[in-house]
């Protein structure tokens, strides 16, 4: 399969879920994933979306389960498509929050991980987020599709508009 083959705009995915990345004092809100997919990597908090529910109930209800805290003044930041070669894919709706209530902890989906926005680990993400992450981590928007065999990441389009 390669990138080029994909015809995206007939392209349907298989889960629909949300990312949420709490930005504030010049640092992120990211977490250690304990389970599911993307184990062991970091990431920002977020989930699969539940029957009935729209992309920003989920992300606020995500970051609740994961780490105890509830965002605020969150805002959409973006729109992923993923396709896996093995046949999965996803559609991500990404959020950016300008705060939180309550301090992080440690449950068990995720460990919490604040870190200097301009500092991100991208070694130790999925490999598609150093190219769109760094635009919504600056108050942008990144919109885009993504290849992706396991973690490797095969091709991708990205649109990012920054404020």
């Amino acid at each position: 399969m390669r990138f080029g083959d994909i015809d995206w705009g007939r392209w349907e995915p298989r889960e629909q879920a949300t990312l949420l990345f709490v930005v504030r004092g010049g640092q992120v809100l990211l977490i250690r994933k304990k389970r599911g997919l993307g184990v062991g990597k970091i990431n920002g908090p977020g989930g699969r979306i539940e029957p009935g529910e729209t992309p920003l109930q989920c992300a606020v209800r995500e970051v609740r389960e994961e780490l105890r805290v509830a965002p605020t003044g969150a805002e959409e930041a973006g729109d992923l498509r993923f396709q896996f070669v093995d046949g999965f894919s996803m559609s991500v709706r990404v959020f950016r929050a300008s705060g939180c209530d309550g301090e992080p902890q440690e449950t068990e989906e995720a460990k919490p991980l604040w870190t200097q926005a301009n500092d991100v680990p991208y070694g130790e993400m999925w490999a598609d987020d150093a190219v769109w992450l760094p635009a919504v981590l600056a108050g942008g928007r990144a919109d885009g599709q993504f290849l992706l065999d396991g973690d490797r990441l095969l091709g991708w389009e990205v649109s990012t508009t920054l404020v």
